[in-house]
């Protein structure tokens, strides 16, 4: 299995959703809202522009200066799409993101599904990552380029802060609460308020969501690169952030791996021969590419020794739209990806031993 170190890349694994939007927060249903019309984000009215304050976003590649209401928007990385088109402004441009995309449309379900429902004409798709389009990017005449949740370099930024303003993430490529991103969009966006309404929809979901079953139980996410390997994500990692809102707890040792930390990846790699530190977690979360990539994993001795898995206590989806749904704590990715979460962590809190 390919590593999920660094987000979308062509050369990289990564993590999937469904399709079901939730209701758009700030994006009416009427005539005159979003995208109504179908001519996508250039129709879209998210509020005044004369009551647009600039706005200045320092990040850890620059500084991103938006001195009037966007309309335009093009995305890059996770999340972003999703967060701006909740907030009533479809994209004209997202990168484009294969790995749980519907082959019949090329969408990611949830952001087709939501444009769909609003009427919106869809975002074109553009190549990202290591082989950034540029050129595709400066055809969409962006009013601002958001790229939070990205793994975007230096040299990019640079680039792409000549065609508009750019939002880079804080400290770290691919490092950012779902919290964080949400409230920056929404202030790129001028649209503070609408953001903060939407973090707590978002919390009141998972509240609804969570089960009293799942109080006292701890659980670890892991991914491999292939045979031999063992990584743990972070607690603030949104996949494992989407498990602990709901009420399970990370397993302390979580935070005893620092001396593994992989940046830019909000993970250690510890390597398989450390398994045992997962002993007392009494759910494994995980991905696997396919059937045949589970069967390679769990047929080493080490990661079939991991109680969890050897119980069968362990969700370990390889559906590539799931596994990528359930890895993004959007408006859009929580409500599909709940409605297919909770059969499987109920099926695997069952396997748990009794204490």
């Amino acid at each position: 299995m390919s590593p999920v170190l660094s987000r979308p890349t062509r050369r990289t694994w990564i993590v999937g959703a469904l399709a079901a939007p939730m209701v758009l927060a700030a994006c009416s249903a009427e005539e005159d809202g979003p995208g109504s019309d179908g001519a996508g984000s250039d129709s879209a009215d998210i509020g005044s522009a004369g009551d647009f304050s600039p706005v200045t976003l320092d990040h850890a590649l620059g500084t991103a200066e938006i001195t009037e209401k966007p309309q335009r928007v093009v995305t890059l990385g996770q999340g972003s799409a999703e967060t701006a088109i909740a907030l009533g402004l479809i994209p004209v441009g997202i990168e484009e993101y294969p790995w749980g995309a519907d082959p019949e449309t090329g969408y990611l379900p949830w952001i087709h599904d939501a444009v769909s429902e609003a009427g919106g004409e869809l975002p074109e798709q553009f190549t990202g990552g290591t082989e950034l389009d540029v050129e595709a990017v400066l055809a969409l005449e962006p009013d601002v380029i958001l790229a939070p949740w990205s793994g975007l370099t230096q040299e990019q930024f640079d680039v792409l802060t000549d065609i508009a303003p750019t939002v880079a993430y804080a400290e770290q490529p691919w490092v950012i609460t779902w919290e964080e991103q949400i409230t920056t969009i929404g202030r790129a966006l001028g649209e503070d308020e609408a953001a903060a309404g939407l973090i707590e929809e978002i919390r009141t979901t998972f509240d609804e969501a969570t089960q009293p079953d799942y109080a006292d139980v701890s659980f670890s996410f892991i991914y491999n690169s292939g045979p031999g390997t063992l990584g743990v994500f972070y607690q603030d990692e949104q996949r494992v952030a989407m498990v602990r809102a709901l009420g399970l707890s990370v397993d302390p040792v979580n935070q005893e791996l620092g001396e593994w930390d992989v940046p830019g990846t909000d993970s250690a790699m510890i390597g398989l021969e450390n398994a045992d530190k997962l002993k007392d977690s009494d759910l494994i979360f995980t991905f696997y590419s396919d059937e045949a990539n589970r069967a390679e994993i769990e047929g080493q001795d080490l990661y079939a020794s991991i109680p969890a898995i050897s119980h069968g206590a362990i969700v370990a989806p390889t559906d590539q739209a799931f596994v990528t749904g359930s890895s993004i704590i959007t408006p859009l990715t929580v409500p599909w990806a709940l409605e297919r979460y909770l059969p499987m962590i109920d099926e695997a809190i069952a396997q748990v031993p009794a204490s």
